[in-house]
């Protein structure tokens, strides 16, 4: 078994590996233009698939890279980006097990990209439980803003999981050749693999819409406590103003007018009447 690995997809290499193993030039072009959806197409003597290699980045998004393999019965290809360190290390990996056919490195190194997804669902899984805390604590707009780019997030890996689970499954249903019937078992626990990361990314995705109702629900709750507080002073405030709104219209006949007490009575009564209020109010449990 030969084992080439390109690590950049402009490298001329590509070329002339392509001219020695008759590679279909539409899967060259796929190499070279990248950000293409995980797939799997079989050929005259090869079967071309796309992985893809989900990362978080220091910002808490998803960060996604192409893995392109090349499957022949003695030759196996990795066209990988430059520079994409995840890649290299899993390649790396892959290459450090005992595999003496094709196929078997194969399935090395879809088994390392799908576990790959792993720490990346438990990455999210704690950020939830986070914004969990956050909507009920201190619901704030930047928590809002974080629970959108999370949503965000949660489609691009799912998007992801679901072609790959696609991949999954028509490797083990190929009768190909190129695999031999000893790893159809590991292909099928690929399969599951990917079907239980996408369920725990389907369950991710309804404990966020979960965070983001109880986020505008404690923002509701929020807008009624003040409500609540602002009707309570102005009803408090109420006999004052009608009083006072009385007193100040200079009518003749108005009771204590001409009294030099007037303003202590006005003002007792004004007094007594808020402290009767705020009795009701107590025992309607306003406040």
């Amino acid at each position: 078994m030969e084992w080439h690995e390109i690590r950049d997809p402009q490298d001329p290499a590509l070329d002339r590996l392509a001219e020695r193993y008759r590679l279909h030039p539409l899967h060259i072009e796929d190499c070279r233009h990248r950000h293409q959806s995980a797939k799997i197409e079989e050929s005259r003597g090869y079967i071309f698939t796309v992985l893809k290699i989900v990362t978080t980045e220091d910002d808490g998004k998803v960060g996604e890279s192409d893995l392109d393999i090349f499957l022949g019965r003695d030759f196996v290809i990795t066209v990988e980006d430059k520079n994409f360190s995840p890649a290299r290390k899993l390649i790396d990996q892959a290459r450090g097990t005992a595999q003496t056919r094709a196929d078997q490195a194969f399935y090395r190194i879809a088994d390392g990209v799908v576990d790959s997804y792993l720490p990346v669902i438990d990455h999210f899984n704690d950020v939830i439980d986070e914004l969990e805390d956050q909507v009920l604590d201190r619901p704030t707009p930047e928590t809002l803003q974080r629970i959108f780019d999370t949503k965000r997030s949660l489609i691009l890996l799912r998007r992801v999981l679901v072609n790959t689970r696609d991949v999954a499954g028509h490797l083990q249903r190929t009768e190909s050749d190129l695999i031999h019937r000893d790893l159809w078992p590991f292909l099928r626990d690929v399969y599951d693999h990917v079907s239980r990361n996408l369920d725990l990314v389907e369950t991710q995705r309804d404990l966020l819409t979960g965070s983001l109702d109880i986020y505008l629900s404690s923002v509701a709750n929020r807008t009624n406590q003040v409500m609540k507080v602002l009707t309570v002073l102005g009803t408090i405030a109420l006999p004052a103003l009608v009083i006072s709104g009385i007193y100040g219209m200079n009518l003749k006949g108005l009771p204590w007018v001409d009294s030099p007490h007037g303003a202590g009575i006005v003002g007792g009564i004004t007094l007594a009447t808020t402290i009767v209020l705020l009795i009701i109010l107590r025992l309607m449990r306003w406040f």
